[in-house]
């Protein structure tokens, strides 16, 4: 398995990932992922194997505390404190190859390199369970988030 940055070709395969993981949410377009990662082409990649996409990662600089709403197209920001972690998000072909492991790994690693304080994200479907497993903890925004599912959970791991 390896990381690589998002190519033109990865999109269809994105796109198709993102309809098998988040079932219960309507999916974003793909102007607001791509959004995403020409805000921050570096801290977004695709998980490869055998020369199939079986994940990605959108992540950007953000403002803390201040999620962007789904579906909302991204510009860059000024002084940005947070990389946000819009999704990792694992094909079922990805089970039992440390895909997502990897994939925060190297996240992390991007932020420290750029000198983030944190990594935050808000978390839907459950998932809160894992991200706390993985060191992130819940708090309590003023963000409305009330556009995301009622699970939504904005949680933020210290660099």
């Amino acid at each position: 398995m390896q990381l690589r940055s998002i190519a033109p070709s990865d999109w269809p395969h994105i796109l198709q990932i993102q309809l098998e993981c988040y079932p219960q949410i309507e999916p974003e377009s793909l102007e607001v992922l791509q959004s995403k990662w020409k805000v921050s082409p570096k801290s977004c990649f695709v998980l490869e194997s055998q020369d199939e996409v079986i994940g990605y990662c959108l992540a950007h600089p953000w403002l803390q505390d201040s999620p962007p709403s789904l579906e909302q197209l991204l510009t860059k920001v000024d002084k940005p404190n947070t990389l946000y972690l819009h999704d990792i998000a694992l094909s079922s072909k990805a089970q039992g190859k440390g895909a997502g492991r990897a994939a925060l790994t190297s996240l992390i690693e991007f932020a420290h390199s750029h000198n983030y304080p944190n990594i935050s994200l808000v978390a839907v479907q459950g998932a809160h369970h894992y991200w706390a497993k993985q060191g992130f903890k819940a708090k309590s925004i003023a963000k409305d988030l009330s556009a995301y599912p009622d699970d939504a959970c904005y949680m933020v791991y210290t660099l």
